[in-house]
């Protein structure tokens, strides 16, 4: 693996590689966005992968992001007052909504370092303060109210990794998991919460819109 830039050489490339861009389903909203998706992976290629750093999923609003920051928008008083973790947080759309929301403490985590950048990015063009913590925070139990998950049931290891951590928080927090379909989301302990439609682009997806369903997860 080869060294970590600093981080104003993170922050500049991130800057260089992305357009302030509003997502669909959440335009009060404006991110720092890959226009289209072979000039960054391409990049990622020539300078991330030189450095062995995950492909650049923070570039980009996945469905379930999107969602669970359109339902915090719309429903304020779920995360008024609370402490939230947006785990596995991308670019931290999530956070950033809980945030304007009025939640009390937003904590971001990606096991990303340059995520984490750009999520830090991201949350001075909006306005609000929050936590970007690097690293993989499976395991802890940090002193959070609410835990929102978007798009993290894609592969089987990973969902291996995270689900019983998840399970034990939600005995004493809310978890929030918001999935567009992914194989590996659990057959069991999901309650619906809300639904939307969410418009995606087939160089992501294999269609042009997800419904995207926010569960509640159980502790059992």
């Amino acid at each position: 693996m080869g060294e970590l830039p600093d981080p104003a050489r993170i922050d500049a490339f991130i800057r260089d590689h992305t357009i302030p861009a509003r997502p669909s389903l959440v335009p009060e909203l404006e991110l720092h966005t890959a226009a289209e998706i072979t000039p960054i992976w391409q990049a990622t290629e020539d300078w991330l992968d030189q450095r062995g750093l995950a492909p650049p999923f923070w570039a980009f609003a996945w469905p379930g992001g999107q969602a669970l920051a359109r339902h915090v928008l719309d429903h304020p008083e779920t995360v008024v007052g609370r402490r939230v973790l947006d785990f596995a947080a991308g670019g931290g759309i999530a956070a950033i909504a809980c945030a304007l929301a009025g939640a009390a403490v937003v904590e971001a985590a990606e096991i990303d370092p340059v995520a984490c950048a750009a999520i830090r990015l991201n949350a001075l063009r909006n306005g609000v303060e929050l936590r970007a913590t690097p690293g993989d925070v499976v395991g802890q139990d940090g002193a959070w109210d609410l835990i929102v998950c978007g798009d993290v049931c894609y592969e089987g290891p990973m969902t291996g990794h995270i689900l019983p951590w998840l399970r034990r928080l939600a005995r004493r927090a809310d978890v929030w998991v918001a999935d567009p379909g992914r194989a590996y989301l659990p057959a069991t302990g999901l309650r619906p919460l809300a639904a939307y439609r969410v418009p995606t682009t087939l160089e992501l997806e294999d269609r042009v819109e997800r419904e995207v369903t926010i569960y509640r997860l159980s502790a059992d």
